[in-house]
């Protein structure tokens, strides 16, 4: 009975790990999709590139600030079931890679929202 248990278990842990992995690929290459659109239509139908660079960086960053946390689940998913400790100095490491590169990307997109905003409301002083 136990085994078939720790069975069941494992082969949860196992789609539901597949399951975030596969999120976290959905969502990023949608991501770049949308900046990628944004970027080509800003360029081929308004003189504003720069303003069409950051607004498809920033469609990018947040999925990409999206994906890691879905790639973050599924670490800690697939290390639940491990016991070993290099197992678990290897989630340790991933997890604060990732949350250092998740902080950067939030960081750099609030950065670019208040220059957005300060921009915009400029741009209707000055009108």
């Amino acid at each position: 009975m136990s085994e078939t248990l720790a069975l069941t278990v494992r082969m949860c842990n196992e789609l539901l790990t597949s399951l975030c992995q596969l999120l976290a690929l959905f969502v990023i290459f949608v991501g770049i999709m949308r900046a990628l659109i944004i970027f080509l239509k800003d360029l081929l139908f308004k003189p504003q590139t720069t303003e069409a660079f950051q607004r498809s960086r920033l469609a990018m960053g947040y999925s990409f600030s999206l994906g890691l946390s879905f790639l973050v689940g599924a670490s800690i998913l697939k290390t639940m079931i491990s016991s070993r400790w290099d197992d678990l100095a290897r989630l340790i490491l991933i997890i604060a890679v990732r949350t250092i590169l998740n902080y950067l990307l939030t960081q750099t997109i609030a950065s670019s929202d208040q220059k957005e905003s300060l921009s915009l409301s400029n741009n209707n002083n000055n009108s």
